[in-house]
């Protein structure tokens, strides 16, 4: 089935689905990871995205439960060089294509995709249109610079839990004030802009018991349930879009450790003053160098981010800058230097990617330990 892929530049690139019907829009990126593709397919800071994959061959090793970071498929559409309909691996129990047609997402190979990522790089992410129903290149286009961009939209309202629940080793459960979550040392809140499950499974695994909270719960609810830390989590698109997440932050600040990742990371910015700006490509895929500044060590990392922290609008008298990204500079990590909270704008959960970061997790625990928790 003939599939067209047209950039709201006047760009357009052909290929065919190997999903079915359909047509979809969303602002077109790249992931430079090689494997993963279900765990990038399944996050939710993918929403509004359509993402290309610069490796040339995806499906080999097939889909499994186990591998989902959410509850569904959550990027637009997937564009892919050559897709292999064919897996061969003990963990697989079914196809890439069943699991993009389960939850009605397009799939689609033949494209060019050396090309397509050379222009993204050059000319920046943009919107885009894939539509295998339309394949008139002068309507695509004109759709394309139709649809609704990233920037100023509140995407984390949308991939957010509807209702709070608890973590435990079977997953989600629903219930409130930790009812519901496995028993822990640490009452761990994490405020849901939409997250991956590792990051859960993570600090399940650190003897912490942990609630999940809707984005906009406010402060005095989260503080209400007497939590020894709070979890900000990653998520998708414009961190200034989402209404009332620096004011329920700075509700927090100085209450208990905070620990954030990626959106949360980019929140916890904005609530200390600073500000946000949309990178050109962004930084997607699992093999990113991170500099720690405070030991001097490299980190190999999985990220995936459009927007970043202006390091020049922190407060170097109230904020550290504790990690850069040794590609372009740009801010990986701050810590305050008045309240227990730092963040990474990276994703130390590898899932998927390398376990370089995950002793953050371990930080956090041990930022809790140092407030006095006994429980």
């Amino acid at each position: 089935m003939k599939a067209c892929v047209a950039l709201e530049d006047g760009t357009v690139f052909a290929g065919k689905s190997f999903t079915g019907s359909g047509e979809t829009s969303g602002e077109v990126v790249f992931n430079t990871a090689m494997s993963g593709y279900q765990e990038l397919l399944s996050d939710p800071s993918y929403k509004g995205q359509i993402v290309t994959m610069t490796y040339p061959l995806i499906g080999n090793y097939g889909v499994n439960d186990e591998d989902m970071e959410s509850a569904r498929v959550q990027v637009e559409a997937l564009i892919v060089r050559e897709y292999c309909p064919f897996p061969s691996n003990f963990r697989a129990q079914g196809t890439l294509a069943e699991l993009l047609q389960k939850y009605g997402v397009l799939g689609i190979e033949g494209v060019d995709t050396r090309a397509l990522t050379r222009h993204l790089r050059q000319a920046g992410a943009m919107r885009g249109v894939i539509s295998t129903q339309d394949l008139d290149h002068v309507s695509l286009v004109a759709k394309a610079k139709q649809s609704l961009s990233l920037v100023g939209r509140d995407l984390a309202r949308e991939v957010t839990c509807r209702k709070p629940y608890g973590w435990t080793a079977a997953g989600a459960v629903s219930g409130s004030n930790f009812t519901t979550a496995d028993a822990g040392r640490y009452r761990v809140v994490a405020i849901d802009y939409g997250m991956k499950y590792n990051q859960l499974r993570l600090l399940r695994e650190r003897d912490c018991r942990v609630q999940v909270v809707p984005s906009d719960t406010d402060a005095a609810t989260i503080l209400a349930m007497n939590p020894d830390g709070i979890f900000l989590t990653n998520g998708p698109g414009d961190p200034a879009g989402i209404k009332g997440a620096t004011e329920i932050i700075r509700g927090l600040l100085g209450c208990e450790p905070i620990f954030g990742i990626c959106l949360g990371h980019q929140l916890l910015g904005l609530a200390y003053g600073g500000r946000t700006y949309k990178l050109k490509f962004g930084h997607r895929g699992s093999n990113q160098p991170v500099k720690d500044l405070t030991t001097g060590k490299v980190e190999i990392t999985s990220q995936n981010h459009g927007f970043c922290l202006d390091k020049d609008s922190l407060d170097p008298r109230e904020v550290e800058l504790t990690h850069i990204n040794l590609n372009d500079n740009s801010v990986e990590g701050i810590r305050h230097r008045r309240f227990p909270a730092f963040s990474v704008q990276y994703h130390p959960e590898h899932a998927p990617g390398p376990h370089d970061a995950v002793y953050l997790f371990d930080r956090f625990v041990q930022m809790m330990a140092g407030q006095g928790s006994s429980r």
